[in-house]
């Protein structure tokens, strides 16, 4: 017997009190051939849905840094610990939770992190990423790169 039916649930992201998080959706994708008792080990796939109601700013351009793995566990400026794998950031002045667009104008890829840190306080860089954050945009094998940065919201 197949399951035919997929699951959508609340998923309620960390508490921001001063940036609203855009609201995403738990989703079990329907796998053909698997049981209801199985049905509960097959991974879920977190998805936000689609919104043409955000608002994308630009706000600067300039050179990103990333954070290395030996800080991993070490508290942030918002009392979270740094993950290497999440995909999380350090700015000078955006507040917590805000949620930035990175792109990388060399090859085009994009990531959207959270601001969960103050920095960077190096030299003339604009942001700090985490690990993967900077996996993502393929700026790690340099040590950092130009990033362009735009804010989303409401």
């Amino acid at each position: 017997m197949a399951l035919c039916a997929a699951v959508v649930l609340p998923f309620a992201g960390p508490a921001q009190a001063e940036a609203p998080v855009a609201s995403q959706a738990l989703v079990l994708a329907p796998v053909a051939g698997v049981n209801a008792v199985a049905a509960a080990e097959v991974p879920a796939v977190l998805t936000a849905p689609e919104d043409d109601d955000i608002q994308v700013t630009p706000i600067a351009g300039g050179i990103a840094s990333f954070y290395g793995r030996h800080l991993k566990g070490a508290r942030t400026a918002s009392g979270e610990r740094y993950a290497p794998d999440g995909l999380t950031a350090a700015h000078r002045t955006l507040p917590f939770g805000t949620q930035v667009q990175v792109t990388n104008p060399a090859n085009g890829e994009v990531v959207v992190v959270t601001i969960n840190d103050r920095g960077p306080f190096h030299g003339n860089r604009v942001i700090d990423l985490s690990d993967a954050a900077a996996d993502e945009l393929g700026i790690t094998r340099m040590g950092s790169g130009k990033v362009e940065l735009a804010v989303l919201g409401n």
